[in-house]
Order: C-alpha cells, then sequence, then structure tokens
C-alpha cells in the first residue's frame, strides 16, 4: 500500500468536501494500492496535527468530526482529543508544518482563501514535499514568488484553482456565467446572487466574484502558465458594482441587504439592450498575446459561451493546431463538491512522488 501524508489547509467547503471524499473512497483507493494518511487539518485560527505524524492519523471519525464541527462554524480546537492530537495557534501552527516537513514528505493541500499561505507551501516544496493548491492567490502573488514555487514543477498541483473539476490547465469563473444565465430568465440580479452564494458558487463574500478579482486570479494563472510575465495590475477588469459598495467602504451584509438590490435596474437595463440585439450577457475572460481583459461582452446567443447555462464553465483554446475550430472544454465550474473532486485527482497524480 503506498501512503501518502495529508496535511489539509482551510476547512470551508472546499476543505470539508474534500475529507467526505477522502473517507467515502477509501475502498476505492485500498483496491488501488494508494491510502492519503490525513495527518493535519488547519482552519484561520489554528492547526490540527497527530501526535505523531509519522506513525499516526487522523481517523475517519475524527474527520468527519472536524466537518460537522466547522458546519457548525465552530473553530477546530473545539473537536481536540489530547491524547492523539495537538493544537497549535496561528501562526505557531504554519512553524509546526514546517517543522513537520522536515521530517515527512507530505503533501501540503490549500483549499483555503487566504494569501499567506504562500510562504508555508514554499518551505513545504523546498524541504521535498508537494502541494495541490484550490486557492488561486499563491498563484496570482508577485512574479519573483510565482518563480518560486514553480522551481520544482512536478511538486505543485493546482487543477482546480481555474476549472474547479475541469481539466483546463492539463489540456473561468462560471460563477458569473452563472449569475448572468439565471437574470436573463427575468430574476433580479441580487436575488440571484445571493441565491448563487447560498449555493456554494461565490467566495465568502461574492464581491470578490463580482469585483471580476476571481475571474482575473484565473486569468492570471493561465496567463503565466502560458509564458506571459504579467500581473495584476496588467488586467483589465470590469465590476458589477461601485468602489463605494467595496469591502472597505461597506459591510458585507449591508452590501447584500441594501447594495445588491440597487445595481438590479442596471443590469436588466444591460440585459434588455443585448437582447434588443439578439445578443447576451456573458462576464468572460480574453487572454490574447500578452493582453488579458475581463469583463461583460454581448456574445450570439448560438456561440459556446452563449448556450452556457447555470454554473457550467467552458474554455476555447484557439492555438496553431486549433485556428478555426477552436478546442473546447465544458463542464460543471463551480461548486465546492466539483472543486473538491478536482483537488483529489490533483493528490493522487502526485503519488510515483511517494514510497
Amino acid at each position: 500500500m503506498k501512503n501518502i501524508p495529508v496535511i489539509l489547509m482551510g476547512c470551508g467547503g472546499v476543505g470539508r468536501q474534500l475529507l467526505q471524499h477522502i473517507v467515502s473512497c477509501r475502498t476505492l483507493h485500498a483496491n488501488k494500492g494508494v491510502r492519503l494518511r490525513v495527518v493535519g487539518v488547519c482552519d484561520s485560527k489554528s492547526c490540527l496535527v497527530a501526535r505523531d505524524a509519522l506513525s499516526m492519523e487522523l481517523n475517519d471519525t475524527f474527520l468527519t468530526d472536524i466537518c460537522r464541527i466547522k458546519s457548525d462554524g465552530l473553530p477546530l480546537q473545539t473537536c481536540i482529543d489530547p491524547g492523539n492530537y495537538e493544537a497549535f495557534p496561528y501562526p505557531e501552527s504554519m512553524r509546526k508544518l514546517t517543522d513537520i516537513a522536515t521530517r515527512l514528505a507530505f503533501a501540503l493541500i490549500d483549499c483555503s482563501a487566504s494569501s499567506e499561505t504562500i510562504e508555508v507551501i514554499n518551505q513545504a516544496i523546498s524541504l521535498g514535499c508537494c502541494a495541490v493548491l484550490a486557492n488561486k492567490k499563491p498563484l496570482t502573488c508577485s512574479m519573483e514568488e510565482f518563480d518560486k514555487l514553480f522551481i520544482q514543477p512536478r511538486r505543485i498541483r493546482h487543477e482546480s484553482t481555474v476549472g474547479a473539476g475541469l481539466p483546463v490547465i492539463a489540456s473561468l469563473n462560471r460563477t458569473l456565467g452563472y449569475v448572468m444565465s439565471e437574470v436573463e430568465d427575468g430574476k433580479p440580479f441580487s436575488e440571484v446572487v445571493k441565491a448563487a452564494k447560498g449555493l456554494g458558487y461565490t467566495e465568502p463574500d461574492p464581491r470578490d466574484d463580482l469585483s471580476g478579482m476571481d475571474v482575473a486570479r484565473k486569468g492570471l494563472i493561465l496567463a503565466r502558465l502560458l509564458g506571459h510575465r504579467m500581473d495584476m495590475s496588467s488586467i483589465k477588469i470590469e465590476s458589477l458594482y461601485p468602489d463605494k459598495m467595496g469591502p472597505n467602504a461597506m459591510p458585507l451584509e449591508d452590501f447584500l441587504v441594501n447594495g445588491l438590490p440597487s445595481l438590479d435596474d442596471d443590469i436588466k437595463e444591460r440585459i434588455k439592450k443585448a437582447s434588443s440585439n439578439g445578443n447576451v450577457l456573458r462576464y468572460v475572460c480574453v487572454i490574447e498575446n500578452s493582453r488579458c481583459n475581463v469583463g461583460i461582452q454581448e456574445l450570439p446567443k448560438e456561440s459556446a459561451l452563449g448556450r452556457l447555462r447555470g454554473s457550467d464553465n467552458v474554455v476555447e483554446i484557439y492555438s496553431r493546431c486549433y485556428k478555426e475550430q477552436p478546442l473546447v472544454i465544458q463542464g460543471a465550474g463551480a461548486g465546492n463538491d466539483t472543486t473538491a473532486a478536482g483537488v483529489l485527482a490533483d493528490i493522487l497524480d502526485l503519488q510515483d512522488l511517494f514510497p
């Protein structure tokens, strides 16, 4: 049996779903000769690790309990068993992960939404560990930090940062695609956004999606992987709300209750105008040469993007081999379950690096 020690950072919707996938797929993985041995789980406040990470792990009952506790909005320390597990507060927990990496090669899984995980990811990779990312922020840091992450490219996997479970990188944000297709049916923009948040399609603060930043991060990741030396400041981004409604100017609850509804009429008018031209509105990221633009475009109803409904994602790739007829990748591109499945596939793809 090939054992892959795993440490998870982030116990939000994707992180919890990943733990549930790991537990439910035990028999399938065992039949393939693989066991994912979860030795640590971290949230934004603390890290909980097996007392001896070399020989112990967090058992499946305990992992299920973690999912329940975090679903209730409680901190990890609520479910500590002092006999078998230790808890370390942040930032001591980050130092603990580095300490474990000096003694044990593990797969560090970043399902958080934090920009502060890049340091421990870099340290872990430099010590011979691997990293799997659903978190986009480490890949959209400075080019200097980005280059460090890819000094050993085989040790980092990041498919779920762009297309959830779709193989976009191996061959963008459908949250706004879902919103655009739903408002076409006459639903108020504000109600659709709240529904998307309830379904887990948006970031915890939906303004991260509505600002275009989530799409821009994915575009930046793809552009860099295509070889463009680009930073976020190079991308032209269209936000769906004004600066006065931004996170630094308006609390989240105030935005959901008062800010969102005030945007309904403008979006409705844009939908009506596009329809009169025989088109639909889609929020699109275009990468061409060294240019990356993110924003709303009017597109023909029968185009690949125009036909999209719900949370499906579509990527069209024009290249030397696909000049006239693009390579099209389409499928579910949002949701915790889909993203967690992509993360799990990335973890299993690393198994040849473990003894």
